[in-house]
């Protein structure tokens, strides 16, 4: 019975001995496989799941600035449409001159400024220098 007993103990070692070999195997070839990935996903040029998350907060927020000035951009639409029904633009009362009276006593309306409806000269495109010829040396 004794020797039935030391069998069982010597499988017993041999066995965890065993096993410990294969977990320790195991590690390893999941460290092997995690560096292959991680290098697989380097040379795809994808992002950490960091910099996704921030990007994706960025986003959303932005989402949410632009509702909220489309609210705000149909408010005015809205208020200037009711103030233009009341009585007229709101928003060019200077483009209203004031009336004079002339000679025969009938109201007139002295002519709007020039300078607001003067065209200006095209700006000179950004980026771009005009070069001066070279001069001919002799």
């Amino acid at each position: 019975m004794a020797f039935d007993n030391r069998v069982f103990d010597d499988l017993a070692r041999m066995a965890s001995g065993a096993m410990g070999t294969v977990l320790g195997a195991r590690e390893e070839v999941e460290a092997q496989l995690r560096q292959r990935m991680e290098q697989a996903l380097q040379r795809m040029d994808v992002v950490p799941r960091e910099e996704f998350e921030v990007v994706r907060e960025m986003a959303r927020t932005a989402r949410e600035r632009q509702e909220a000035l489309e609210q705000q951009v149909a408010a005015l639409e809205a208020r200037i449409a009711a103030l233009e029904k009341a009585g007229g633009s709101a928003m060019a009362p200077a483009a209203k001159a004031p009336a004079t009276k002339s000679a025969a006593g009938t109201a007139k309306r002295a002519p709007a400024k020039k300078a607001a409806t003067a065209k200006k000269a095209p700006a000179a495109k950004s980026g771009t220098r005009t070069r001066k010829a070279p001069s001919p040396t002799t």
